[in-house]
This record gives structure tokens, C-alpha cells and sequence, in this order.
């Protein structure tokens, strides 16, 4: 089944680079399973912290033992020691030298207080049994950390907080039988609250129970504010940003080589960082989150130069131990990948591209779209095709205000197959296109109704960035401008263009014909119920319309068990999963006023380019 079926090239024995490279940074055994003790450990040490009976279980032996469980403190301190290894576990996994070095500083004070307070020789052991391995392989915990930035204190501070409220509450219903009277739910929760801060709630326990709770809860309003502390104050190491200088390299091989692909200009998204060749004449962009390097479209650059950009972005994610994925790339650039790499491809869709020579309203193949774009022009709209750099400044901010107004949602979406900006003077070369109809009683962007963006592809080409339109306006807008775009090209030497990408298309259209498959129907009835969400079959419909030749994309990953956190990270990216917190709207505005704007590009409106 098209759009489903791995693409695997060359063998596995390889030398030379391809074998440096081959699978991409992969965590060693040793940081997975010292990783996993970690967790394993933390779990063990906050369940013995939080449930009484969980000390006179069979486990009892262990929990006893385990660092963390020192005398009249043991559930205070096995709560603490228990987070924090679950915090430093998913590190230790990824070989970071800081969760490391973290890690190789709680054990030993685990096992000095497992001698001091409780004797313990086995609770010693076992501290030293876990500490034995971080020493021992210290060169696998080489990992530099991630980018970040200081919202990440805040974020830690919000989720260690609910985190704390929801485990304090169990701490404090959990000792159920010594508890006086029958405290409402509202009473726990205040007891929790006032504890997480160190004072005494409205719920009382019989015997030193009440210590117990207080020590437990007071644990962890600690812990939440020395984690935020840290994180708010130490060196700020940001998320990586394309630079003048760098975009000035890339302009150059753009201006060279931009013809191969029509998301070369993608590149140019200044929340990206790049990783150049060490001829300087191929890059890699791409963006870190949530651990996956992912980097879209193909190289840029001369493809004989390929190779070294790739390796220099596989060196990177080793470096930091991200798990490396390409979304978007060609069938050229994923042939180039897998040779150079040893990773997989995966045929994700197809990319829309119209040869303008070829286009024409003639036909009965385009008789809705003919009869739609009729019905618009008889109800007054008409359209302008101009490049960026023919637009004043006040159109330009009209247009801008207006894009940002008509995006429908509050979070930004866009990252592969998006710029990011509309009218940056060094877009000169980009193609605006624009709906106007004069009204009786105009809004807040005069006559303007919906706006499309293209971006150079080569000196020929040019390749849709994003669709916008007032919700007022007549139903139509995005075919309009279309039609538009397409007649108006040849006047700017332009011969082909790319419009949306559609998803998984061939199982759309292969599922739907007559003689599919069981198989292949249920894989596009699943792919028709998403797309309630995702706009998968909308986008291939809309797609289809114009009657465009299908040029295949692929995802390029390292295996099988990376696609879904790579899939994950790519809506991240892409502004469908959103986890981080969002500046207020106003100083969202402030910040790309500027001359090098970053707001991305919704998918809301677009004919979206889909991630």
C-alpha cells in the first residue's frame, strides 16, 4: 500500500562514513538499563513514601533498603529521592552527562544516610550497586544538553505543581484509618495546599502520622521550588535560531541550487538552526523538540555535497543524543539519507504541483472549480498578483494585520513546509496574492479578503506558503487566488507551482476505487475519520481539484519504535500539540514587529501545506 510501506536501501554491512552513521545515535545498554533502574528505584521509593501498607507488603524487604527510606524521614525522603531519580532517569537513558552527574551526586548521599540513620548495610549496597555502573561507563554519559530557555521554569514549575497537589492528596487519603473525623474532599485538598508550603492544614491524624504528612507534603512543595529555582536561574543555554550570517549562506545556496526543491525556502524559518558541510556548500535545517532533531524538505545545496551536511547533522544528534528524523524530503533526498545513514523512509503523501503551460479552466475536469471562480468574479471580487518587493509598507503591514487576524486559532502552526513571515524586504522574490471587494460597510482591513503567499522555487517556481481569508467573505476565496496565481505566472517567469501537501494521499485515492482491499478501505476509513481533526482528505480534495501531478514525500527515521514520538514531535513543531505555555497575544505582536519577525505560519487557513 502506497503511503505505508517502508522504503529500505542498500544493505547493513557498511563502511567508511555510511558505517559512523549507520542507524544515528542510538543510547548505548548500559545508560537504557541504569536508566530504567533509576525509574524503577523512584517508583519503589515513592510508593513506599506515599502507601502505609506498602511497608508491611512483601516488598517490605526492598522498600526498606531502597535510598530514601532514613527512619522518621522515610516518607519525606523517599518521595523526594523517588521523583528526582524519575526526573534524572529518562536523562540517564538518553547518556546526558548532567542527569549524570545528578545521579552519581544523589547516591552516595542516599547511601551515607542509609548507614547514618538506619544502619543499613544492604540499603549501602544497593546505592553503590546502581552508583557502580555510572562510574564505571562514565564515557556513555557524554550527551550535551538540550536547547531551552527560561520558560522552562515555568512550565516545570506548573506541572511539578499539579503533580505535587495530585501525590499530596493521595498522601494525605491514604492514611484513611488514622485520620480524625471525615474531612471533605475541599478540606484535604486546603491540607494539601497549606502543607505543600509548610504549614499545618485543617486535617489531623492520631499518633505521628500527622509528621508523616507534614514531612511528606513539606518534601515536595521543596522540591517544586528548588527545581523552578534552578531552572530560572541558571546559564540560559537557548533553542538554537538561523542567524544573519547563516541565512545569508543559505540565500547564497538558494540562489544556486534552489531549483531542485520547492521547500528549499523553507529553510530560511528563522526558529530553525543549520549544520553546514564542511565544503560550506550543503546545509541541514532543522529544529530540536522534545529530543527528535528534525529536519524538513531536502538538503540545500549542490547533492554532491550532501553527504557532508548529513554527516555533520548525525554528528550533532550523537552529540546530544536526539533522535534524528527528516520529514518532508523527496524521493532524491530520501535515497540520499538512507545511503548515507542506514535509517528507513516511509512514504508519508504527496506533494501538489501544477506546470503552469499545462493549466487551463477548459474542460470538464475543471468545470467546479470554472463555475466557483465565475460565481466569485460576478459578485465583484477581484484579484491582484504582485511580488513582495512591489507592495509599500502599508499595504504590506494591511496584509500583515490582516493574515494575523484571519489566522481562526491562537496557536501559531507551520514548520516544514511554511516560511514563518509575510513581507520581510529580504522576500523580495515572494508572491502575494490578494482578493478585494468593495464594501458598503468595510472592516478593519478595508477592501482586502483573503491573501495567499508563495515563495520562491528556483528562479521558475514558486510554492505556496499559506492561504488566508476573511471568515465574511464568500466561500471560494482559496480557488479564486489560486486561479489566479496560476494565469498571472507566466508574467513573473514562473512554470510551476506547488501548492498543498496531502497526506497518505495514494490510500485515499487507491481506498476509494473500485477493488480495494479490506485492508486498504480500513486504512482509509481510519484516515477519513482523522481527518475531522487533521484536514487529510479536505486537503487532498482541494488539492486534486486544480488537476496537479503527484510528487511523493517521505519521513526518514531511525526505526520503527522512534515514529510515534517522532510523529509526536513533528505536530509539536507543526503547532497541532502545543505543551509549552504561549506569551499573551500583545507581546507575541511586539516580538515580531521587528525586521526578522518568527511567527509562524498557521495551517487553519492555508489549503495547509500539512505537516
Amino acid at each position: 500500500m502506497s503511503g505505508g510501506v517502508p522504503h529500505r536501501h542498500g544493505g547493513t554491512a557498511r563502511t567508511g562514513r555510511a558505517g559512523r552513521l549507520l542507524r544515528g545515535p542510538r543510547p548505548e545498554a548500559v545508560p537504557l538499563l541504569v536508566g530504567r533502574a533509576c525509574a524503577l528505584v523512584g517508583a519503589l521509593d515513592i510508593a513506599a513514601g506515599v502507601f502505609p501498607r506498602f511497608r508491611h507488603s512483601r516488598m517490605h524487604a526492598i522498600a526498606e533498603v531502597l535510598p530514601g527510606a532514613l527512619g522518621p524521614f522515610a516518607a519525606a525522603l523517599s518521595l523526594s529521592t523517588g521523583v528526582l531519580l524519575l526526573l534524572l532517569a529518562h536523562g540517564l537513558k538518553r547518556g546526558k552527562r548532567r542527569a549524570w552527574r545528578a545521579a552519581v551526586a544523589l547516591l552516595p548521599a542516599g547511601a551515607v544516610a542509609q548507614f547514618t540513620y538506619r544502619h543499613s548495610v544492604v540499603g549501602v549496597l544497593i546505592s553503590l550497586a546502581l552508583l557502580a555502573p555510572l562510574l564505571r561507563h562514565r564515557d556513555q554519559f557524554d550527551a550535551l544538553p538540550d536547547p531551552r530557555s527560561r520558560w522552562r521554569a515555568l512550565a516545570n514549575f506548573v506541572l511539578m505543581s499539579a503533580g505535587s497537589l495530585l501525590l499530596g492528596l493521595v498522601v494525605v487519603s491514604v492514611h484513611g484509618d488514622r485520620m480524625l473525623g471525615d474531612p471533605s474532599l475541599a478540606d484535604r485538598i486546603t491540607h494539601v495546599v497549606y502543607g505543600l508550603f509548610g504549614f499545618e492544614g485543617p486535617v489531623d491524624y492520631r499518633g505521628t502520622t500527622s509528621w508523616t504528612v507534614a514531612f511528606s507534603l513539606g518534601a515536595l512543595g521543596l522540591l517544586t521550588a528548588v527545581t523552578t529555582v534552578y531552572l530560572a536561574f541558571r546559564p540560559e543555554h537557548p533553542a538554537a535560531q538561523l542567524t544573519e550570517e547563516d541565512e545569508a549562506r543559505l540565500r547564497a545556496l538558494l540562489d544556486k541550487h534552489g531549483g531542485r526543491d520547492s521547500l528549499g525556502h523553507f529553510a530560511l524559518r528563522r526558529d530553525k538552526a543549520v549544520v553546514f558541510s564542511p565544503s560550506g556548500k550543503a546545509a541541514v535545517t532543522y529544529r530540536v523538540v522534545s529530543g527528535v532533531m528534525l529536519a524538513s524538505g531536502d538538503p540545500i545545496g549542490d547533492v554532491e555535497a550532501w553527504p557532508g551536511a548529513i554527516e555533520r547533522f548525525m554528528d550533532e544528534a550523537r552529540a546530544h543524543s536526539w533522535t534524528p528524523a527528516v520529514m518532508g524530503c523527496s524521493e532524491t533526498g530520501g535515497e540520499v539519507w538512507t545511503r548515507e545513514t542506514g535509517l528507513d523512509a516511509l512514504e508519508l503523501g504527496d506533494e501538489a504541483v501544477v506546470d503552469v503551460k499545462d493549466f487551463s479552466l477548459a474542460g470538464r475536469a475543471m468545470r467546479n472549480v470554472r463555475q466557483m471562480v465565475k460565481r466569485i468574479e460576478r459578485a465583484g471580487y477581484e484579484t491582484r498578483v504582485r511580488r513582495v518587493r512591489d507592495l509599500g509598507e502599508a499595504e504590506l503591514e494591511r496584509i500583515r494585520s490582516a493574515a494575523d487576524d484571519w489566522r481562526g486559532t491562537d496557536t501559531e502552526r507551520g514548520f516544514s513546509m511554511a516560511l514563518g513571515r509575510v513581507g520581510d524586504p529580504d522576500d523580495g522574490d515572494c508572491l502575494i496574492a490578494t482578493a478585494h471587494k468593495q464594501d458598503d460597510h468595510p472592516g478593519p482591513h478595508g477592501d482586502l479578503k483573503a491573501v495567499l503567499h508563495f515563495v520562491p522555487w528556483g528562479t521558475d517556481g514558486a510554492s505556496l506558503d499559506l492561504m488566508r481569508r476573511d471568515r465574511s467573505a464568500d466561500p471560494g476565496m482559496n480557488e479564486l487566488l489560486i486561479v489566479a496565481a496560476l494565469q498571472a505566472a507566466p508574467k513573473f517567469g514562473v512554470a510551476r507551482v506547488s501548492l498543498n501537501f496531502a497526506m497518505f494521499r495514494s490510500a485515499l485515492a487507491r481506498g476509494e476505487k473500485i477493488g480495494a482491499g479490506p485492508v486498504l478501505r480500513a486504512w482509509r476509513g481510519l484516515l477519513v475519520f482523522l481527518s475531522r481533526w487533521f484536514q487529510i482528505e479536505s486537503l487532498y480534495k482541494f488539492n486534486a481539484k486544480f488537476q496537479p501531478r503527484w510528487e511523493p514525500r517521505f519521513v526518514v527515521y531511525r526505526a520503527s519504535a522512534d515514529l510515534p514520538r517522532i510523529g509526536f514531535a513533528a505536530m509539536q513543531a507543526e503547532g497541532f500539540v502545543n505543551l509549552a505555555l504561549p506569551l499573551p497575544r500583545v507581546l507575541r505582536r511586539r516580538r515580531t514587529a521587528g525586521r526578522r519577525p518568527c511567527a509562524h505560519r498557521t495551517a487553519t487557513e492555508r489549503g495547509v501545506r500539512a505537516a
